[in-house]
């Protein structure tokens, strides 16, 4: 089984759940629609990666997310990490109406910074990811269509949270593929102060 580092020990998610269309910007980024309900799907422990990987038998896409651990049935840990998506499969699979978890839950299809501590406002979250010192995503808690507070209410009402379960979020506009030698350093500040982030070198 798979770790992360969350206050300094390394703890081990049972499951990662994803939501999926939180942002309006990437939606439309995306040439989709708003859902009706909140959109989940999971990567299982497996799926979590260290390296970044710009090639996995098709070209990789990066989607940067603010992170949630779960602990005791309450959102204890935050940080930030990659969805890592095969963009073409996935879009062959939406076409033919078939489940994503061929093109979304593959070995090292997520990665993640370490987590800290959860801050008293959640709403003040965001997100920056920067590539080879380029701004290429930010997006914050304050634009997404379902909030922590509500993602954790909808998946009560089907799904049991274990601890230390991520939640990863969603992800706003600029999403893209993955470049082999690209440095990719991605950020999760409250409001200006800076929590946690990671770096990553694409191979």
């Amino acid at each position: 089984m798979k770790s992360i580092q969350f206050r300094d020990q390394s703890v081990t998610p049972a499951k990662i759940v994803c939501i999926g269309k939180n942002y309006t910007a990437h939606i439309k980024e995306m040439h989709s629609a708003v859902p009706e309900q909140m959109v989940v799907f999971m990567k299982p422990n497996a799926a979590i990666g260290t390296t970044l990987k710009a090639f996995a038998g098709e070209p990789i896409h990066y989607e940067c997310e603010i992170c949630l651990l779960i602990h005791k049935g309450t959102i204890s840990g935050v940080g930030v990490g990659l969805d890592l998506t095969k963009r073409e499969l996935q879009g062959k699979m939406k076409q033919a109406g078939l489940p994503w978890e061929r093109s979304k839950a593959f070995d090292g299809a997520a990665l993640f910074s370490h987590f800290t501590p959860a801050p008293a406002n959640l709403r003040e979250l965001r997100l920056e990811l920067w590539v080879d010192g380029t701004l290429r995503q930010s997006g914050g808690v304050d634009a997404m269509l379902y909030p922590p507070e509500a993602i954790i209410d909808e998946l009560a009402t089907f799904l049991t949270l274990d601890d230390f379960d991520v939640i990863m979020t969603g992800t706003p506009a600029g999403v893209g593929p993955v470049v082999a030698g690209e440095h990719f350093e991605a950020r999760l500040l409250s409001g200006e102060s800076a929590l946690v982030d990671a770096n990553w070198i694409a191979v």
